[in-house]
């Protein structure tokens, strides 16, 4: 079977493709189109199809879409909760009933040649479900999927077995914990549905002083669902503006939701195992994102182990609907073995590029090597390396690296980025060396838990300790990714120091870096020493300057 995933409804537009019940590809919309999260105008809008994925998919295996045997698409329209407005419930079926007619048709559009594959509508969480069970190396295992919305819920929780999903409980909305958190992310003043990570990392700068409030607003049933009377945020601290102060009632209430929110799906976590038994948990859905709530359920949860699917949002459900036709139609499923999906250049094509820009740059004997120097040397590089991550987090494909050992380089990674000050970076670091540097859930493959910081290496690693002394940790198998390894282990040879901070390659406001072009025009606009592009070194102005060189220069200004 060929599946082609598609998800277009919500934000994070993606494609994948399955075949043989082996992932073949898969990426993001906004890699391609350049814009954030990929949607022009508002986050629901079905007919803005990712068609440069979907038909990059396709090259990646040389098909063409007549080759596609099913489109997966991971939304059910026939499910969806009809909108507010002087709409009859007769009204509304016809159009229900239009809309699922005519979405085959959408797809033909985007993908001319198609109209052979059969159209599969996955409902939206169950999608986000199978891109963690099917996904996931564990087998028979229980799954949690919490996000803002689907087509009428918010959340799923369901045991597997043979590769069958069993639902044991959801949550129908309006009672939402993601929604609950993109009302608190824009009443803090940054973006919905977007930049919910940026109030988890402010949490940690304040106290949970209103969780009790929290805990009577926000309230767990028997049932495995959860009831969320509204919430007036201004009872707890001010509305912020986008570019406002922030006070500290702001991280309190951070703080405080996010206590909460731990809370609750611990106590769901609870509730499921106890009914299924089982050994492990695998988790989807955008809150899956929440790297804190990870690191506790898999702490002080009842399972053994918890896999988290890498792009636990949106962008997730396109593979999860792939799967799960795919499955479904009789293929074996094989678990995904990487995030690394994407997008990727050989050296003679990179070559080109440069030579096309007109840039000085060189061919190092060992480019991890090279690069391992500069960083020890207080040099900032962007790693541009195979093929790119599918997902929110840069894992060694394309990412910005940095010398942990200095406190000041977080502040100077996030001028770099246009980030606000107290958003954490994240320490890289090899499988074998982790556990004598953090505690928690190891190996962390897709810095999807946070891990608390051993106090001998606090300060030895400052620039990746966040202020409650953890770090978003990502771990590094020599034999999974050699290139990233060899250059870690120079690092350490030329430091001391088993640990590099690596962040995502990107300024704010900007998707990842995919294409050659797009490093180049990052590298080029920003205060970045070196870009190691495949075999490559460019170098900032041709001469790379010392910290002792910057810090001499910084002094005379």
């Amino acid at each position: 079977m060929v599946v082609l995933g598609v998800n277009a409804v919500f934000h994070d537009s993606s494609a994948a493709l399955v075949i043989d019940g082996s992932i073949v590809a898969a990426a993001e919309e906004e890699r391609f189109n350049r814009r954030k999260h990929s949607k022009e105008c508002v986050p629901f809008s079905a007919w803005e199809l990712p068609v440069l994925s979907a038909k990059w998919c396709l090259a990646q295996a040389g098909l063409k879409p007549a080759d596609v045997d099913v489109v997966a698409y991971s939304y059910d329209p026939s499910l969806a909760v009809p909108f507010d407005g002087d709409v009859t419930a007769g009204e509304w079926e016809g159009l229900r009933t239009l809309y699922a007619t005519r979405m085959p048709r959408f797809l033909q559009n985007a993908l001319p040649g198609s109209e052979r594959a059969k159209v599969e509508f996955v409902p939206h969480h169950i999608a986000h479900a199978a891109s963690a069970y099917l996904a996931s190396p564990l087998g028979d295992c229980s799954v949690l999927v919490s996000d803002g919305r689907g087509e009428q819920a918010s959340y799923l929780a369901g045991k597997v077995r043979d590769g069958r999903l069993s639902i044991l409980a959801t949550q129908a909305l309006p009672s939402s914990l993601g929604l609950l958190y993109e009302e608190l992310t824009m009443h803090l003043g940054f973006h919905r549905s977007s930049d919910e990570y940026k109030v988890m990392g402010l949490a940690a700068y304040g106290k949970p002083k209103f969780v009790d409030d929290f805990r009577r607003l926000v309230r767990v049933r028997d049932d495995g669902g959860f009831d969320i009377d509204p919430v007036d945020f201004t009872r707890f601290a001010p509305k912020r503006d986008a570019d406002g102060e922030f006070v500290g009632a702001h991280a309190d209430l951070a703080a405080s939701v996010q206590a909460r929110l731990e809370e609750v799906l611990l106590d769901r976590a609870r509730w499921l195992h106890e009914r299924t038994g089982d050994r492990y948990l695998t988790m989807a859905g955008g809150v899956a994102l929440n790297c804190v709530a990870n690191a506790r359920i898999a702490r002080e949860g009842p399972f053994e182990q918890v896999w988290v699917q890498p792009a636990a949002g949106d962008a997730g459900t396109s593979l999860g609907a792939a799967l799960f036709a795919a499955n479904k139609y009789g293929d074996r499923v094989k678990p995904m073995a990487t995030a690394a999906l994407g997008r990727e250049w050989n050296q003679e094509q990179l070559a080109r590029w440069l030579d096309r820009a007109h840039v000085e740059y060189e061919q190092p004997n060992d480019i991890a090597r090279a690069v391992a120097e500069i960083l020890a040397d207080d040099g900032v590089v962007g790693w541009f390396q195979g093929r790119s991550e599918f997902g929110p987090r840069a894992l060694g494909h394309r990412s910005l690296l940095a010398n942990p050992r200095y406190p000041d380089n977080l502040e100077r990674l996030n001028a770099i980025k246009g980030r606000e000050q107290f958003r954490p970076l994240a320490p890289m670091v090899l499988e074998e060396r982790a556990p004598e540097i953090f505690e928690g859930q190891l190996p962390s493959p897709y810095m999807l838990f946070t891990h608390s910081v051993k106090s001998p290496w606090r300060d030895a690693i400052a620039a990746a300790v966040h202020v409650d002394e953890t770090a978003r940790v990502q771990t590094v198998n020599a034999t999974d990714e050699p290139l990233v390894a060899h250059m870690l282990q120079e690092f350490e040879r030329l430091t001391g120091t088993p640990v590099v901070i690596n962040t995502s390659f990107n300024t704010a406001g900007r998707p990842m870096v995919d294409d050659p072009r797009d490093a180049l025009e990052c590298f080029g606009s920003s205060p970045i020493d070196a870009l190691a592009i495949g075999p490559f070194l460019l170098r900032r102005s041709g001469v790379f300057r010392t910290r002792s060189t910057r810090r001499e220069e910084s002094r005379a200004v």
